[in-house]
């Protein structure tokens, strides 16, 4: 259910789509992650959602931003000189191994080669992709990520003076909750390396939203694995999941052979996520409408030419044409994903509230 604020500017738009971003929640959120973690820096993954207003709420509060591209590298800096920044992703080219940064994540024994031909010094974690079981997990990153135990034998010998090895980098997967992350860090800390990033992967649950990632376990666990260590996560829709909302209205209704359908106004070309992770997205309805309706297990969709744009499926309600649909967590891996030209249709607007 959403709060007072975010239902009040909803209510309060002239026009939807439009995307609201709770800037006073964020920031409740993420200084609670930060008190939870102690000892444990925190970085924040740019690609989870690069909003310029909410990269400031996050800078009060995180260690550096992890980025994994020329244009994250540079959106970052621009707004933050002097922060540190982790640099990752598979394929880098020879101008993003240049570029300055804190930590930068190798992905392959090429890829160190490749650096250490610029000449240039460089502060290293080695991506590891370890074979190791994750249980539950929403999505492994396997494959192509980081390299085994052959790989990074053959990168120790290449490290010298200029380029240096700090130790290790790990994401794993995505949707595992504290005990879970907690074996995986116990796994991956048996290694005699003095730094380690533990990545991100914290459950967020679209069934659930008043269900959150117990940050206080995760952080007191990290501090019983520690030994000496330095260690670090790099969370992203964890951290920004919560505070965005994407408001829109309800344009028609129908029934098709049975089955009842609400369309709405924009679609998954804004809020790509529900596509994505293949779920309902949580939403509030604002009885705002006083058209036709249509009550019964709805399906919401949006206004793109594919069956595939569709928020959520048979959701048990009533809906009005002219109704306000507010669809909850949609402040990470939502509007930076989409596929936004596709039809043409407008953009949405954004709006901070707290700004």
């Amino acid at each position: 259910m959403i709060g007072p604020r975010v239902q009040e500017a909803a209510l309060s738009l002239a026009e939807a789509p439009a995307y609201l971003y709770d800037l006073p929640a964020l920031d409740e959120h993420v200084a609670s992650v930060r008190r939870a973690l102690g000892p444990t820096e925190l970085y924040y993954a740019v690609k989870a959602n690069p909003d310029a207003e909410l990269l400031r709420v996050l800078a009060r509060h995180v260690d550096g931003f992890e980025v994994s591209s020329a244009g994250e590298h540079a959106h970052v800096t621009g707004l933050f000189p002097g922060t540190p920044v982790a640099l990752g992703g598979p394929g880098k080219t020879d101008a993003e191994l240049r570029l300055p940064h804190h930590r930068l994540h190798v992905e392959s024994p090429n890829e160190l080669r490749r650096l250490l031909a610029t000449g240039l010094e460089a502060d290293v974690l080695l991506r590891l992709n370890p074979d190791l079981p994750v249980r539950g997990a929403a999505l492994t990153m396997s494959g192509p990520f980081g390299m085994d135990g052959d790989g990074v034998a053959e990168c120790l010998p290449l490290f010298g003076d200029r380029v240096r090895l700090r130790g290790l980098h790990t994401h794993l997967a995505s949707g595992l909750e504290a005990p879970q992350l907690l074996e995986l860090a116990e796994a991956l800390l048996d290694h005699s390396y003095e730094e380690v990033n533990l990545g991100g992967g914290m459950a967020v649950s679209y069934a659930e939203p008043e269900a959150r990632f117990d940050w206080a376990a995760y952080g007191a666990g990290l501090g019983e694995l520690r030994g000496g260590r330095r260690l670090r996560v790099e969370p992203g829709r964890a951290l920004t999941a919560y505070c965005g909302h994407y408001v829109t209205r309800v344009v028609d209704v129908k029934r098709v052979r049975g089955e009842a359908y609400a369309i709405l106004l924009g679609g998954t070309h804004h809020l790509r996520t529900p596509v994505t992770k293949g779920h309902d997205q949580p939403f509030t309805i604002l009885p705002t409408g006083k058209g036709a309706g249509v009550a019964g297990e709805i399906t919401f969709v949006g206004q793109l030419c594919t069956p595939k744009d569709v928020f959520a499926r048979n959701i048990e309600t009533s809906v009005h044409v002219g109704d306000t649909v507010v669809f909850e967590m949609a402040g990470a891996y939502a509007w930076n994903i989409s596929h936004h030209d596709f039809l043409m249709h407008p953009k949405p607007a954004f709006h901070h509230l707290g700004a």
